[in-house]
């Protein structure tokens, strides 16, 4: 049975509007003892469950910074 994994989260960068049960949060966040990532995942209103997420270093987030600055919506 797999363990379950302690998440902290340290402080909210971004909330998104989200319809439905769900909406999408930018947080930086501790996983367990690991040294905290930038996540992006949704989360209910309560916090209680969350969606399959991705998450990134800073370095990380600071190229997917630079390269959304390059892009033409």
């Amino acid at each position: 049975m797999a363990k379950e994994l302690k998440c902290e989260i340290l402080e909210t960068l971004i909330e998104f509007p989200g319809e439905g049960k769900y909406h999408k949060e930018l947080n930086l966040v501790k996983w367990g003892d690991h040294e905290p990532k930038y996540d992006l995942r949704g989360w209910n209103a309560d916090r209680s469950e969350m969606t399959k997420g991705v998450t990134l270093t800073k370095d990380e987030l600071m190229i997917l910074k630079k390269e959304l600055g390059g892009i033409e919506l």
